[in-house]
């Protein structure tokens, strides 16, 4: 069995929704126990007893708006992430989906679970919407603002392991996000890197990718800085609300928007399934010693099920234990 710990007290609309989606992973999925950390009074009124869910009563929550997430995690063992942290470091539980505050989780999963030795910088890494409806690796979202070429070939190469064995992509291609497609362009970094993943034999490179091809790219997974990429991330999910907004008063001003939209709702809803966060569940850390799956803060139930579904795949598939072994390689390599 897959035993996956659950910060059931981070989030929006915790613990409510985290147990609605535990709940929901459990009768979906077989191979899995669930272990939910949080103030079990709390939890209690919306669990329906299972023998694969136990909770572990924790008595304190880190907020949403924790300004200070290191000191946070160091002072509150008792709180339901850091306890939730603590048992996947000692291998109690195999990964962890927490809601909570994205810092504060970034910062416990460095301090209590560790990076994986000889990776050299983690990564953010949530998998983005596509026109043609496929699934793309978005890295990094926020963990490194500054970063060197070597460190983002290993994370590049962390992303084409999780797109080959939890996204079934056969050959997954790495593309640059960049200012344009020719070779030479952008900063020093991103040319250094270029030149770098123009020569490795790790996965195939698609080249420099531009932000106006973001949602249809010729490639898997798209890479940059933590600042790049953030913003990235963060333009397609504002346009997308956007586009959203226009739309709906667009169709609300007059009559015949009114009946064209009655006649396109099955489309409207497909297109906001397409485009939400719920349905790929929550951005892996990459670069950590075990599976730490962040789930969006306003996760419904829906969405924290897939936070789920997303750790046990990554578990089943030992993604982690594969990009170590590289890892252990790569540094026996270097000091022969």
């Amino acid at each position: 069995m897959i035993k996956i710990a659950i910060d059931a007290m981070g989030g929006d609309y915790a613990p409510k929704e985290q147990v609605l989606g535990a709940m929901e992973a459990i009768d979906k999925i077989d191979d899995i126990q669930l272990i939910l950390y949080g103030k079990e009074e709390e939890i209690n009124k919306y669990l329906k007893p299972n023998s694969r869910i136990k909770v572990v009563n924790a008595n304190h929550v880190i907020p949403m708006d924790e300004k200070n997430p290191i000191g946070a995690i160091r002072r509150h063992k008792d709180a339901s992430m850091v306890m939730a942290l603590d048992s996947v470091s000692n291998g109690e539980n195999d990964a962890i989906v927490s809601s909570g505050a994205t810092q504060a989780l970034i910062a416990g999963a460095h301090i209590v679970i560790r990076r994986m030795k000889g990776f050299k910088r983690t990564a953010i890494a949530p998998v983005i919407p596509t026109v043609d409806n496929r699934s793309v690796i978005l890295l990094d979202t926020g963990a490194n603002l500054q970063i060197r070429p070597e460190h983002m070939l290993q994370q590049a190469y962390f992303a084409t392991i999780y797109a080959n064995k939890v996204l079934e992509i056969k050959n997954p291609r790495v593309g640059l996000i960049n200012i344009g497609t020719e070779k030479g362009k952008g900063r020093e970094l991103d040319q250094e890197v270029y030149e770098l993943f123009l020569k490795t034999d790790l996965f195939e490179f698609s080249g420099n990718i531009e932000p106006k091809t973001i949602l249809e790219p010729d490639c898997d997974i798209l890479i940059s800085d933590g600042f790049t990429a953030n913003i990235v991330m963060k333009t397609i999910e504002g346009t997308a609300k956007g586009m959203g907004k226009i739309l709906k008063n667009s169709l609300m001003s007059s009559f015949s928007g009114k009946l064209a939209g009655l006649l396109a709702k099955k489309n409207l809803i497909k297109f906001k399934k397409q485009m939400s966060a719920e349905e790929i569940g929550g951005a892996v850390i990459y670069g950590l010693q075990k599976p730490v799956i962040k789930a969006q803060g306003a996760s419904k139930a829906y969405g924290f099920y897939n936070g789920i579904r997303q750790a046990a795949n990554i578990v089943r598939n030992q993604v982690f234990e594969t990009v170590e072994e590289y890892i252990k390689s790569e540094s026996s390599g270097e000091n022969e």
